[in-house]
């Protein structure tokens, strides 16, 4: 399926009607700003992003991980104290 010659005159002459002639060149050229944006965000998406700065010695120890039992003891103790 692909378009000839005659197709696309017919597409032109019936977009030349329907927007006037003043008006194709701003849509081509909207069009085109669209397509450029298009392609450079995707070139943006590609390229690595920068390298980002070390903060794991800013953030404190995390707590290791527990079986559940024991989390679940910690969290009824806790939930006493702020009833009591």
């Amino acid at each position: 399926m692909r378009l000839g010659t005659g197709e696309i005159l017919i597409i032109l002459v019936i977009a030349l009607l329907v927007f006037g002639p003043n008006k194709i060149p701003q849509l081509g050229d909207a069009l085109g700003r669209g397509i450029r944006n298009f392609k450079k965000a995707t070139n943006e998406v590609d390229a690595p992003a920068e390298p980002t700065t070390q903060v794991s010695a800013a953030l404190p120890a995390a707590k290791p991980a527990m079986p559940f039992h024991q989390n679940q003891a910690e969290r009824s103790k806790e939930t006493e104290v702020v009833r009591a």
